[in-house]
């Protein structure tokens, strides 16, 4: 019974995260991993952004942009040979092993704590409550996956020698190893406070796991470029790093938050030194950045298991119900499509417009929008930006280019500066909804300089100069694709609409009511809670 059961959830959970690759990083680590594994060096200097070179440094961002080439290596490789062994669905279903493999490292823990599977697998799956928003086609993912294990294998006092041996292989695949000091200085605080047996054992190996640590291109000056980002324009603006939210809609990370804090308090009599640290440290970085946020979703399920003073014995039923309930999820998710996605969402990316850049050889330097980047990148195009944040002063450049109005001076003169002939952009930052000021501006009859040469509900594509047998696009479109880019995205991801609520601001500023009336009718099939400004601008639309 208990194996099938077991078997049963990995099963459920490799579908769960079987999630289409949608992150756009992903595909300048996979570029990156084809480097190092055909050049069999690693990509510094930068071989892929033509900025990089000439973009002036400071002695940290020199060091910063070294650890950001570097620091991932071994996982970018990994990710690039499971591609190539087996493409879009290989590197999808690794991404689900790998998320499948830290919830069941959670679940592991539990168990031991409880003495019960069924706690074990309910500590799984609310770890898959978090992990699946984490559900990312990056390295990053290595890190929680190896905290996980780095805990299992402490819980569970056995196989303490692969700790320095996982510490090299984590220092090699992603710059967050030092969480696993972390975790190792907690169990080694505990071991010392309680005088177990193994004190001297486990303070040996987890200072050995530490030190062996250092054996990575950056040694332990890892550390120290972490602390940077925190100081850094270009990474405050991404949202993996802002602080986490605790008094809004509450969702996964809030709830096992509260409800670890809930156990640890009413049980803190017997609370173990280890779980405060872990709590304390990991809260902690949670409610600094974002994207620490699943060091909570892998850590409050043990503890809730663990302490949570209210536990009865399951009834006999629930060994029936949980499996017909993970049966009945699984075939719901398979029914919807939401499961296996063995694909890749090239929906996102401007396929169309490198395609054309390519058949007709155009190679003047280019100017893309950040999200856009990393695509360009796999598809071997030097790019002027992409995710890799390599650049401060790039990426302001690129802020000046992309968010000034119209007939800006600025603009124009860093689009020289760079020797820029083509610009290939998106409309639309979908987060936040904002119209980019770069597609407005040269959406305007005076935006002569550059031709408009390709468009689709991508991407648009402008030349300064167009090659001989190309013909120039009407920039009327500019405004259809405009609605057409902003449906495409809300039809696969419709949560994020905000697109459609400013397309519907731009068109009424413009003087274009039926457009207005389009894009907030599309809006209103998907608004955000409490807008009603843009039903009464919708129905004044519809009066006149």
């Amino acid at each position: 019974m208990i194996p099938a059961l077991l078997a049963l959830t990995a099963f459920f959970l490799i579908g769960l995260f079987s999630t289409e690759i949608a992150d756009p990083d992903f595909w300048w680590h996979l570029k990156t991993g084809q480097y190092i594994v055909t050049q069999h060096r690693l990509p510094t200097p930068d071989p892929f952004a033509y900025t990089t070179a000439s973009a002036p440094t400071s002695s940290d961002e020199t060091a910063t942009r070294r650890f950001n080439l570097t620091h991932e290596w071994l996982a970018q490789a990994a990710w690039y040979l499971v591609y190539a062994a087996g493409g879009f669905p290989a590197a999808v279903l690794w991404k689900a092993l790998l998320l499948t493999a830290l919830c069941g490292f959670t679940g592991f823990v539990a168990r031991q704590r409880t003495g019960s599977w069924l706690w074990g697998i309910g500590a799984a799956l609310a770890a898959a409550s978090l992990s699946i928003e984490f559900a990312k086609d990056r390295p990053s993912i290595l890190s929680y996956v190896f905290t996980a294990g780095f805990i299992a294998i402490f819980e569970s006092r056995r196989r303490l020698w692969l700790l320095p041996v996982l510490s090299i292989l984590w220092a090699n695949c992603h710059g967050g190893f030092f969480l696993g000091w972390i975790v190792c200085g907690a169990y080694c605080a505990e071991a010392l406070l309680r005088r177990s047996a193994d004190t001297r054992r486990v303070l040996l190996i987890s200072g050995l796991a530490v030190l062996l640590s250092g054996l990575n291109p950056n040694g332990f000056a890892t550390f120290a470029t972490v602390l940077r980002y925190r100081q850094s324009p270009l990474q405050s603006t991404l949202i993996e790093w802002s602080p986490a939210d605790l008094w809004g809609s509450p969702y996964a990370f809030d709830i096992l938050f509260y409800a670890a804090a809930a156990a640890l308090l009413l049980s803190w009599k017997r609370v173990r030194p280890a779980d405060w640290f872990l709590f304390a440290a990991f809260g902690a970085a949670a409610l600094t950045a974002f994207r620490n946020e699943m060091l909570i979703g892998l850590l409050a399920p043990i503890l809730i298991a663990a302490y949570f003073p209210w536990k009865r014995r399951l009834p006999a039923l629930a060994r029936v119900a949980v499996p017909v309930v993970l049966a009945a999820a699984t075939a719901w998710g398979v029914v919807r499509g939401s499961f296996f996605q063995l694909r890749a969402a090239e929906w996102r990316y401007p396929a169309g417009a490198a395609a054309f850049l390519k058949a007709h050889n155009i190679t003047a330097p280019l100017f893309n929008t950040y999200e856009y980047g990393g695509y360009l990148i796999w598809k071997d195009l030097p790019v002027f930006i992409d995710g890799r944040a390599l650049s401060e002063s790039v990426f302001q450049d690129y802020r000046t280019i992309l968010g000034s109005p119209a007939a800006s001076p600025a603009r124009d003169a860093l689009l020289a500066r760079y020797n820029v002939g083509a610009i290939l952009v998106n409309a639309f930052e979908y987060n936040a909804g904002t119209l980019y000021p770069l597609v407005v501006s040269l959406a305007q009859p005076g935006a002569g300089t550059w031709k408009l040469a390709y468009e689709d509900p991508q991407s648009l594509l402008f030349l300064r100069e167009v090659p001989p047998g190309l013909s120039v696009l009407d920039p009327a479109r500019i405004l259809d694709h405009l609605d057409a880019e902003c449906r495409l995205q809300i039809s696969h991801d419709p949560d994020l609409s905000l697109c459609a609520r400013t397309l519907g601001d731009f068109f009424l500023r413009t003087g274009d009511p039926q457009r207005a009336r389009r894009a907030l009718e599309l809006y209103l099939e998907h608004p955000y809670p409490g807008d009603t400004d843009a039903r009464r601008a919708y129905l004044e639309l519809l009066r006149h």
